[in-house]
């Protein structure tokens, strides 16, 4: 459980600071269309997922780890790292982009949702070495 808080307050701190620093570039999230530059927060959750697994694989599993114990682990990372960029988003919508925008970033931490998952079940099948059975 150490592993999973640690690498999701890492990637909750990083996409909470990403925020800001959108926001600091100029970047409106009341638009409906996202900028260019909002794809590079993809790079958070999957780096984060992959040296949070390949941290845990290495240490608590020995170098030993299936597929659900992985997919198991990354949805951990990815709760608390979800909870600390949610509370983020907050305090962004409420504090330093107050309005009605609520839908806008509704709709792009749903976006957010799909991607970490797409990007823990990738990560949690590369790094696997259990390949004889699921678990």
């Amino acid at each position: 459980m150490k592993n999973a808080l640690i690498w999701g307050l890492i990637i909750g701190a990083l996409s909470g600071l990403w925020l800001f620093i959108m926001h600091i570039m100029g970047y409106d999230i009341q638009d409906s269309k996202a900028s260019p530059y909002e794809y590079f927060s993809i790079l958070i959750p999957i780096a984060g997922l992959f040296f949070g697994i390949k941290n845990y694989r290495d240490t608590e599993c020995k170098g030993n780890m299936g597929v659900l114990e992985a997919i198991i682990q990354s949805f951990k990372i990815l709760l608390f790292g979800g909870t600390i960029a949610i509370f983020a988003g907050i305090v962004y919508i409420n504090y330093i982009q107050a309005g009605n925008n609520l839908s806008a970033f509704s709709g792009r931490m749903f976006g957010a949702l799909l991607v970490g998952i797409l990007c823990a079940l990738a990560v949690s099948l590369l790094l696997a070495t259990k390949s004889n059975k699921v678990d």
